[in-house]
């Protein structure tokens, strides 16, 4: 019997709490949400960086040129995964 009544009281209170805590809070007002900038685009990079040190696909054009050939554009080694 007195597990009941101490579970009954601890409830009363924690139900007492539960009721009177909100009002302590401050108040909150409804406002329209900000607009973020602009996330979806990339941002735009200068390469100043040797060709040696630059990866596919970023590679800059002028890496694709070379000054002793007389066409000026390198020819890239295609590697597929056909075995004929």
């Amino acid at each position: 019997m007195i597990k009941a009544v101490s579970a009954v009281t601890i409830a009363a209170f924690v139900a007492a709490a539960m009721a009177i805590l909100p009002s302590f809070a401050p108040p909150v007002e409804a406002s329209v949400p900000q607009a973020l900038a602009k996330a979806d685009r990339l941002p735009i990079r200068t390469v100043s960086v040797p060709c040696a040190a630059q990866h596919w696909p970023t590679m800059d054009a002028s890496c694709l040129h070379r000054s002793n050939w007389k066409t000026g554009v390198q020819a890239v080694r295609l590697v597929t995964t056909d075995r004929k």
